[in-house]
Order: structure tokens, then sequence, then C-alpha cells
């Protein structure tokens, strides 16, 4: 069995909000959606080398209505 560590995470409420919104229409928990996309660009970087945007240090434009 795999340990897992804790790692306190300071989001924007928007982030928050639509990562929850994401995680429900996947089934998963909150946490879980975040250790998925983790888990996938970790996945990405390693098979071609490179991050998955370009732009991936900049702030997100995130626009809810």
């Amino acid at each position: 069995m795999s340990e897992k560590k804790q790692v306190p995470l300071r989001i924007s409420k928007t982030l928050y909000n639509q990562i929850a919104a994401w995680a429900e229409d996947d089934f998963r928990s909150i946490n879980g959606q975040i250790e998925y996309l983790l888990t996938e660009c970790v996945r990405q970087r390693k098979k071609d080398g490179k991050y998955v945007s370009e732009n991936l240090d900049q702030p997100l434009d995130i626009d809810i209505p």
C-alpha cells in the first residue's frame, strides 16, 4: 500500500468551484480530481519532456457565468 502525503493547497474560490464541478462530472471527490489532474500532468511531462501548457506559470483567466 502506497503512503500518501498531505499537502495544504490554497486555490481561488473560482478554480475550486470549477474543479468541484469537474469532479462531480467524473464521479470523483475533489481531492481525487486534483490528484488525477496532477498525475496526468506529470505523465504528460514524462512522455514528451514538456509541460502541458507553455503558459503554465501564468495566472488563469477563468470566466464563469
